[in-house]
């Protein structure tokens, strides 16, 4: 399933057309913020899917009967370009484990890369849901690399992809490679990908944007 957050009218359309916009972009905190709150409107999004039950808790002239997350999800991401949106996940679901994952593209002649995951941190996933998250989805080789890397620690009962800005053919890239307990967020679909993998209108590289130029 893709839920694409951008139909209808949401504040998660302000955000991403400031992370769209070349001006705002200078602003780096403001950069990584507004990832960060499409992390947190996604975070409430994916809460409404999870396992909830009925925790009875004591106020001061009382008690209240509350519903309460019945476990924690483990929320993973793909360095270094997920920090941000990772971190607005991480603000609501702050009870949650977490997983880092780092990828990067190593390039050849002619535009051609290939993508190699060097480092894995994560705990026990079987049986969890897992919330993965990337602020770019453009191919998708990255998202289902790091899902497949993270798959050594275990089978989680659910996955949630969330992205910020997502790509037609990266959607269907994930989507043929995720099982069917799979649900895919997303903060907007473009329809054009570029020779060398940039989304348009896209945003441009989330990590340099929200981190500096990299060498």
């Amino acid at each position: 399933m893709v839920n694409d957050l951008s139909k209808g009218n949401s504040l998660i359309n302000q955000f991403v057309a400031e992370l769209r916009d070349v001006n705002i972009q200078k602003d780096r905190m403001r950069f990584r913020r507004n990832l960060e709150r499409i992390g947190e409107i996604a975070s409430i999004e994916i809460s409404k899917k999870l396992d909830w039950e009925m925790t009875e808790v004591t106020t001061p002239l009382g008690t209240a009967n509350v519903p309460m997350l019945k476990s924690q999800p483990v929320l993973a991401t793909i360095l270094r370009a997920g920090l941000p949106l990772h971190q607005g996940l991480l603000n609501y679901l702050d009870g949650a484990d977490n997983a880092f994952v780092s990828a990067y593209r190593r390039h050849h002649k002619g535009g051609n890369f290939d993508i190699h995951i060097e480092y894995l941190s994560s705990p026990l996933l079987n049986d969890r849901v897992l919330i993965l998250s990337d602020p770019m989805l453009a191919t998708g080789q990255s998202m289902i690399l790091a899902y497949k890397a993270i798959l050594e620690k275990g089978s989680p009962s659910h996955i949630h992809v969330v992205a910020a800005v997502a790509s037609t053919q990266g959607i269907e890239y994930v989507k043929s490679h995720l099982p069917e307990n799979a649900t895919i967020w997303v903060g907007a679909i473009d329809e054009e990908l570029t020779v060398q993998s940039y989304i348009v209108p896209g945003l441009g590289d989330a990590g340099d944007l929200a981190f500096g130029v990299k060498e």
